[in-house]
């Protein structure tokens, strides 16, 4: 029994990672398409050079970024997998992508793999980081991504997901410059869904415990149920020394300090903090539509 694989990128300037991401699904991928946002850097020329299908499109997120791709890449394999740039196969999980894929039978439309996080060279292997069982594989036209603004997952239908024992990394080349950059923008669009959640200004999707990863359906109701609805100032306190203390991150030496405290702590506070400045303007703003045009105006993302 054959199947094909395709894998599916999103890119802007990811010239230190998209080689090596390309190099390590290789030998299962039949097909790899990057989605750049009009990178400045070599990104296109390396992802086309590895053999890539590259297509362009502007930058709204990464839910409408994917969503694209899906729907505009000439995509004719069985499969396709999601994959971030800055992500690496291990050869332990290629050789069971290898066996184990063509295998499966109709009745299983999903494959959720799991994910080690590399932070300053070190394994993250504590603090419930490890591992994050997320649905990676789907069967074509079993699969779309959630239309959300942050914490975006795939939700799959027609069947059952099953999981993978080896895992991949999510091993980031880019400094702690870029680290908190890019966590203070993720802190702004997870502010917006909490408002949207709190306001419903538009659409947004609920992810089932039984759409494909339980451990993210689970995740997502104790954060929006439960954490998200506690004062902004002791949610992230009881969640760091939760996380350093109870789930041992504490193990994962000083590199595992930096990360627990900053992704831990400081973005759960940042998020809380932009969701309590957001809502202060908000909350004069009587109407829904008045509500969503200030939004927009404070967090520069077109919303609607």
């Amino acid at each position: 029994m054959t199947s094909s694989l395709a894998v599916l990128f999103l890119t802007y300037n990811e010239e230190m990672h998209i080689g090596r991401a390309i190099d390590s699904v290789a030998s299962f991928a039949s097909e790899v398409f990057v989605i750049d946002s009009f990178s400045n850097d070599k990104t296109v020329a390396i992802a086309k050079e590895k053999g890539a299908v590259v297509l362009s499109n502007p930058w709204t997120n990464y839910s409408v970024q994917f969503q694209w791709g899906l729907d505009h890449a000439p995509i004719t394999a069985d499969w396709i997998m999601r994959m971030d740039a800055d992500e690496v196969f291990d050869p332990e999980l290629v050789d069971e992508i290898n066996m184990k894929l063509p295998e499966l039978g109709p009745e299983t439309v999903a494959v959720n793999l799991k994910r080690r996080h590399i932070f300053l060279d070190r394994f993250i292997r504590h603090g419930g980081r490890y591992p994050l069982i997320l649905t990676r594989i789907w069967r074509r036209g079993h699969g779309r991504i959630e239309n959300r603004w942050m914490d975006e997952h795939i939700i799959v239908w027609g069947g059952q997901t099953v999981t993978f024992d080896n895992a991949f990394s999510d091993h980031n080349l880019n400094d702690l410059t870029f680290f908190t950059d890019k966590h203070n923008k993720y802190a702004t669009r997870e502010a917006v869904d909490i408002l949207n959640q709190r306001y419903e200004l538009f659409a947004r999707e609920e992810l089932s415990r039984d759409d494909g990863s339980r451990q993210a359906g689970i995740k997502r109701f104790i954060k929006e149920d439960i954490y998200n609805r506690m004062p902004f100032w002791c949610g992230p306190l009881g969640y760091f020394l939760y996380r350093y203390f109870i789930q041992l991150g504490f193990l994962d030496g000083k590199e595992g300090l930096i990360y627990h405290f900053l992704q831990g702590f400081w973005y759960r506070f940042l998020v809380g903090a932009k969701a309590l400045e957001f809502d202060r303007a908000l909350g004069e703003i009587p109407d829904k539509q008045g509500k969503l045009k200030k939004l927009e105006e404070m967090t520069g993302l077109k919303l609607t």
